[in-house]
């Protein structure tokens, strides 16, 4: 049944390592254990993976992101910071620590609602603190880009509210894919460069937690948007993607307002030119884009700003990343029939095509 709801607690996996029930999850409800898990360790995916926004039409001010990742991918570790101007000359910088066979020694929380994420070596120093009703965001990078520190403080509010949650398998026996994607948390505080302060305003900045543990296959391409803003006073957020896993249960495409899920069917990205999954260059990730469902309930056009692109490759481990911020305008349909106009929402669409 498409968009299979889970509504009960049950074990993530079975004695197998297979998905016990395949869906999707308003929380946390399928239980993850990584001594559960029927494969090695270097194959084990464990990340969080956070990024706020601010907005500068709401103040006049320039419009910047920031993204952090502490991550435990198995065989590498892959702790990233990265800064992003969204307004004039738009720019990016992200720093990168690899980690060489982590294999669990990070020791993340088998649960996004408890225990704290740290990381720290000689230049860089970070931390997820997971409170009642808030997560708290510390970093201290040193030399981050020309010799300059960069430090943040960030509180993300979380309410109880709705999430995305998603257990999805793969055709390979004992490979899953857990996630859970956390929107709409107001966001305060600040990240500082040398001498230049960003700050957060929770009146209309938000964050957005992308949690992840699973075992995957060897070659992956996915296509993955997020954001969220005030609309009409109201509290709104998305989450859309596909291309990863077997999604026949249950998609990962999503809207919340105020706290409330009303769930998509499929969605198509509809990049210029992008006719071949695996195909990372000839897409034009820099024309508007045509997002559209095969519902009816989330039809957009996307205007790219800055495209974050990220090339790793050492043969034997591939990533290549067109990670694309922009401003969405169109329509969203809840489930009870009301359409919100969606006007130049600063969010991100995404390609990844990963091995390893």
């Amino acid at each position: 049944m498409r968009n299979h709801e889970v509504i009960r607690d049950i074990k993530l996996l079975n004695k197998d390592g297979n998905i016990t029930e395949p869906g999707w999850a308003r929380k946390q409800l399928l239980h993850y254990k990584r001594k559960h898990i029927q494969a090695p360790r270097f194959r084990i995916k464990e990340w969080d993976y956070y990024i706020v926004i601010h907005d500068g039409k709401y103040d006049g001010t320039e419009s910047f992101a920031a993204a952090f990742t502490i991550s435990d991918d198995g065989y590498v570790g892959l702790q990233s910071v990265s800064l992003l101007s969204l307004t004039k000359d738009p720019a990016e910088h992200t720093e990168t620590i690899l980690n060489v066979l982590p294999m669990g020694k990070l020791h993340l929380p088998e649960s996004s609602g408890s225990g704290n994420v740290v990381y720290k070596d000689k230049r860089l120093r970070m931390s997820f603190e997971k409170t009642e009703d808030s997560r708290i965001i510390n970093c201290s990078f040193n030399n981050f880009k020309d010799g300059k520190k960069l430090i943040a403080e960030i509180k993300l509010e979380q309410p109880d509210m709705d999430t995305m949650v998603i257990a999805t398998p793969f055709e390979k026996d004992a490979h899953f894919y857990y996630n859970q994607k956390i929107n709409t948390m107001k966001a305060s505080g600040y990240v500082i460069l040398g001498d230049v302060e960003y700050k957060f305003n929770p009146e209309y900045d938000y964050g957005t937690l992308d949690w992840g543990r699973g075992v995957w296959t060897y070659d992956n391409t996915w296509y993955w948007g997020n954001g969220n803003a005030k609309v009409d006073g109201h509290d709104f957020g998305f989450n859309i993607g596909y291309g990863f896993g077997d999604t026949s249960a249950a998609s990962e495409n999503i809207i919340f307002v105020d706290g409330i899920a009303h769930k998509l069917d499929d969605i198509d990205f509809g990049i210029p030119n992008d006719k071949n999954p695996k195909d990372m260059d000839s897409p034009a990730y820099d024309k508007p884009w045509r997002m559209t469902s095969s519902d009816g309930r989330f039809e957009m056009r996307f205007v790219p700003i800055l495209d974050r692109f990220a090339k790793m490759d050492f043969k034997v481990i591939v990533s290549d990343q067109h990670q694309v911020f922009g401003r969405m305008s169109g329509k969203a349909t809840l489930d009870d029939g009301t359409v919100l106009e969606i006007k130049d929402v600063l969010c991100f669409a995404e390609k990844v095509h990963n091995r390893y």
